[in-house]
């Protein structure tokens, strides 16, 4: 068990999400962060399919248009893994893992949390092929 930290942020039209929350995990010192909750829209996004393999990665999609932010989930250590999913205007969803490239159109209201006394941490799991969640308790010179 661990103690919870919760921080919100807002980002405004024009901002990179993912490179917005590796900034704000780096200037706050967060060690096992995690995302709780975000409402928003984007103009862009890169996404990883969930077709994609060890062998093949290039599963990617490129979207370009106004989309709200149905879901984003996922833990923020230096690689994040972070998976969105996206409506477009008739409701039709799309979503995958974020590779990037997530321009906010007119807000991203972000609420991260932390796990206290742990940290996360990501190291290449030779079943899966991908760099895997490791989560290991802190010391507190940490």
């Amino acid at each position: 068990m661990s103690s919870l930290q919760v921080f919100s942020l807002r980002l405004g039209p024009g901002q990179e999400l993912l490179g917005a929350l590796k900034d704000f995990v780096d200037q706050n010192r967060l060690k096992a962060p995690f995302i709780i909750t975000c409402v928003g829209s984007v103009t862009k996004a890169t996404l990883r399919l969930a077709n994609a393999t060890a062998e093949n990665t290039n599963e990617v999609l490129q979207l370009s248009g106004r989309y709200e932010i149905v879901s984003l989930v996922g833990t923020l250590n230096p690689e994040a893994h972070l998976h969105i999913c996206l409506s477009d205007a008739e409701g039709v969803t799309v979503g995958g893992h974020v590779l990037g490239g997530l321009e906010v159109f007119t807000t991203a209201e972000l609420v991260l949390g932390e796990a206290g006394g742990l940290g996360f941490s990501r190291e290449m799991d030779v079943r899966t092929g991908f760099p895997e969640l490791v989560v290991k308790q802190r010391t507190t010179e940490e």
